[in-house]
């Protein structure tokens, strides 16, 4: 059982935000990096094509329409997944630099040295 932690206002609003990250991470389903496209007929290859990059060198691979729909769907859930991951680093970095004690400095950190903006 967790014990109760007593936060300034601000720290429980930023924890609050926390926890609604953690929850839509959670939800997220298969994830993929790369690009899925839809080529069209005609194109002069496969119709549907999903590319990445490895080791510098980009890779693609030739998929059915039911591939393309689920590597779609896939590399959308990467994007959110990214965007999540990153709000709540800002969020970490926030209450890391305002609650945890810091050497001395001669002017205040920036929210851009921060990586807040």
């Amino acid at each position: 059982m967790r014990s109760q932690v007593y936060l300034p206002t601000q720290q429980r609003r930023l924890l609050s935000q926390y926890r609604r990250l953690q929850r839509r991470l959670v939800r997220i389903g298969w994830i993929s990096e790369g690009y899925a496209q839809n080529r069209g007929p005609g194109a002069g290859g496969p119709c549907y094509q999903w590319t990445r990059k490895v080791c510098a060198k980009t890779v693609s691979v030739a998929l059915s329409k039911e591939q393309f729909e689920w590597l779609n769907a896939a590399i959308m859930n990467w994007k959110e997944m990214k965007t999540i991951i990153k709000q709540m680093q800002q969020l970490s970095r926030r209450v890391l630099f305002q609650t945890v004690s810091h050497p001395p400095r001669r002017k205040r950190l920036s929210a851009r040295v921060l990586g807040l903006k």
